[in-house]
Parts: C-alpha cells; structure tokens; sequence
C-alpha cells in the first residue's frame, strides 16, 4: 500500500547556553539511572508480590526485562531529545545548484503532483530534477516530461530497465553535476520551505557531514489502522531516534522518501547499495 508522504525540515532557532555534546551524553545516561533508580525503588513491593508466584530470580529478570531496561532507554531519549537544539543557519536563504533524484516505477497517476510541489519550492538557487524510470509500464515517463514541461522545471527523464530503486538512483547519479543531491520518492510531497531548508542545514553543518535527513510525515495518518502504524513508526524512527542519533554524532541512516547527500560521498562508497534499496548508511 503507498501513502502520499508530506516533509518538512524545521528551522529551530535558539540562543542558549552551548554544552557540549559529550557532557550531555553523560547528564542523559545520569538522569536516566535516576529514572531507573527511582522505578526499582517503586517496584519493591511489585517484586515481591511476583516473587511469591514465581520466585525472586525469575521475579527481577521479568520486571527488568519490561520495565527497568526500557525505562532505562526511553529515559535516555527524552533527556537526549530534551537537550538537542539545532543551532541557527548561517544562510536561511542558501542559493546552491541542487540535484533532486526521483526513482519512479509505475507512478504515472502521483508524479505530477509531487513535480507540483518541487515547482512550488521556495529554494533560491537552480533545481535540476531527474525522473528516473524505473521500468513502468503505465507512461510514467510521458507523464513525467509533460508535468515537468508544463510547470517550467529543469526536468530530464531517464529509462532504466534493470528493476530495484538502488539501480534507478545509481543511474540517475551518472548524471548528477551538483554538489548537492536530493533523493525523493515519487509520491512524497514537499513542503514549500523543504529544499531550503535542507539545504540550510547542510550549509551550517561541520565539513564532515554528508548527508542531512529530512522529516516524513505520513499524509493520510487518520485513514485506518495501517496508516496510523505508520505515522508512529515514522515519528519514533526519524523525528525521535534519528534526532538522537544526530545529537550525538552518529546518525547511521538517511531515508530514501527525502533526504539531501553531499555527491562525492556517495560516489565515493560506490552509490546507493542493494542490500538498503531506498536508504543510504553514513560512513563518515
């Protein structure tokens, strides 16, 4: 089942006190055992209840297998996540020619919407937008160069038969003469201020970073039961771990559905692998 997609990339701005990123670690690991003190000292009374059905062994290891541990870690994120503050761009309003890569297969009746929204974009500089076919049989690629044609984008449609999105996106790459890269699915939908966002971001980031995350929401979260799984699942996995994992300098994963890479990363580990299909690993 697909999902129409919406990403936004929030601009947070603050001014407090800057600490480091090292000692907020060890205050999220000290206030977490605080946590976890005080839910063994709670439990007491629990323990000895279960203990008396089970025995005390058996008792601890079941009460800190679905308590003390998780509470161990989700204590862990909230404080992390408490203490995580982006800081300011440097350039709200970057201007850098970007690529944008969108590996479609069967998407004629979604890719004109998500080409609307790229037109909409408030991003200052040149976007260049590749349409990688990825096999359609449905005039995905007309549909593509007349929506692209039509909304006055810088658009070029390739054919690439060999199927999975990896080949689509590594053959889309050959093509690529930016220094930025933006990969997007072919149902997702921009918010207006995304590119520039993104962008920004990567702008203000160290020299070593490589690849910034967008946020996905899912669109149509209210629909049924699948979609608000989804929605759940996209605001632990990226809005939260993700966040956390980027505080303390060791994002391991960035979303194909919208994310912005560095090109000469990604060239030089080879593109985007098969193993992941859709996402990439940082390495570096």
């Amino acid at each position: 089942m697909k999902h129409d997609e919406i990403t936004l990339q929030a601009n947070v701005h603050t001014k407090a006190r800057y600490i480091p990123v090292k000692t907020k670690f060890a205050l999220s690991h000290l206030l977490a055992f605080i946590w976890a003190a005080f839910s063994v000292y709670i439990s007491i009374p629990w323990v000895k209840d279960l203990a008396e059905v089970v025995s005390l062994p058996l008792a601890l290891f079941i009460i800190t297998g679905i308590a003390y541990i998780p509470g161990y870690m989700n204590a862990f994120l909230v404080v992390s996540l408490v203490f995580d503050r982006q800081p300011p761009f440097k350039n709200e309003n970057p201007s850098k020619e970007v690529t944008i890569l969108i590996a479609a297969r069967n998407e004629a009746a979604n890719i004109e919407n998500t080409l609307s929204y790229i037109a909409k974009q408030d991003y200052g500089g040149h976007l260049k937008v590749f349409v990688i076919d990825n096999g359609s049989s449905d005039g995905t690629s007309l549909v593509a160069s007349t929506a692209g044609e039509k909304l006055g984008l810088d658009i070029t449609v390739i054919r690439e038969e060999n199927p999975g999105k990896f080949n689509a996106l590594n053959t889309g790459l050959k093509h690529v003469t930016t220094e930025l890269v933006i990969t997007l699915d072919a149902d997702t939908l921009l918010h207006p201020s995304a590119v520039r966002y993104l962008v920004a971001r990567m702008e203000s980031a160290p020299e070593d970073v490589c690849a910034v995350a967008g946020s996905v929401l899912v669109r149509n979260s209210r629909e049924n039961i699948i979609t608000k799984i989804q929605e759940w699942d996209y605001f632990l996995g990226i809005a939260s771990i993700k966040r956390q994992q980027g505080l303390y300098q060791g994002t391991l994963v960035a979303q194909g559905a919208y994310s912005l890479y560095k090109t000469d990363c990604i060239r030089e580990i080879g593109g985007w692998p098969d193993a992941i299909g859709e996402d990439i690993v940082i390495t570096c």
